[in-house]
């Protein structure tokens, strides 16, 4: 028996959400395309939508602020679900701050904004998923340096056309990628563009 792989690209379009079914041992590949582009990246366990990527459980595991190369991304439960293997950005990333939504937009005086938290929704729901909450997302490409008094500042995405992020599945997962639509801060520069994911998937061959 050998394993082979097989790859495909999707574009998921500015301010849209895109989700992908991973098998232990695939990878998932976030480019952006334009560069200066937020991804927020959302991760649940197959057949159990209570368990989830997390960000304060993995800050917890990891000891830093976000996961070096080799280290994983935990659950609520502490599991790891996906592993970082692979960074050409420039390796600034957040996951202290909330996915944009409804109430996000609405107390910056704008009705009907897209939004990363209905982004995840809609993505779920295209394949029959519901989640009763939106975790806090793992935020690639997202510049919020903390300065040593505690404050953040929300400054443009430093990733160039091309960089990516590679995630391998360490179990069976959903992954939600959002090509974040803000617009009203500087968080992706004049304007939100689009983020390519490129998913690889291991399959087994019998010789």
């Amino acid at each position: 028996m050998e394993l082979t792989n097989t790859t495909s690209r999707t574009t998921v379009p500015a301010g849209s959400g895109q989700a992908v079914t991973l098998r232990q041992g695939d990878r998932l590949r976030v480019i952006d395309a334009e560069g200066g582009q937020v991804g927020d990246v959302f991760a649940y366990t197959t057949g159990d939508m209570a368990e989830y990527l997390s960000a304060s459980h993995t800050r917890t595991t990891t000891g830093r602020l976000f996961p070096q190369v080799g280290e994983n991304f935990v659950t609520n439960r502490r599991r790891p679900i996906l592993a970082l293997v692979d960074d050409t950005s420039p390796g600034i990333h957040d996951m202290l701050i909330a996915a944009c939504d409804t109430e996000r937009y609405r107390a910056l005086g704008v009705a009907g904004h897209p939004s990363c938290a209905v982004n995840l929704r809609d993505a779920l729901g295209q394949l029959g998923l519901s989640a009763v909450d939106v975790p806090q997302p793992v935020n690639v490409f997202m510049n919020i340096p903390v300065a040593d008094g505690g404050a953040l500042s929300w400054l443009p995405a430093v990733s160039r056309p091309g960089d990516a992020v590679v995630f391998e599945a360490v179990m069976d997962c959903v992954v939600v990628v959002s090509a974040c639509p803000m617009d009203l801060n500087g968080i992706n520069g004049h304007r939100p563009t689009p983020l390519v994911i490129e998913l690889t998937r291991v399959q087994e061959k019998i010789a």
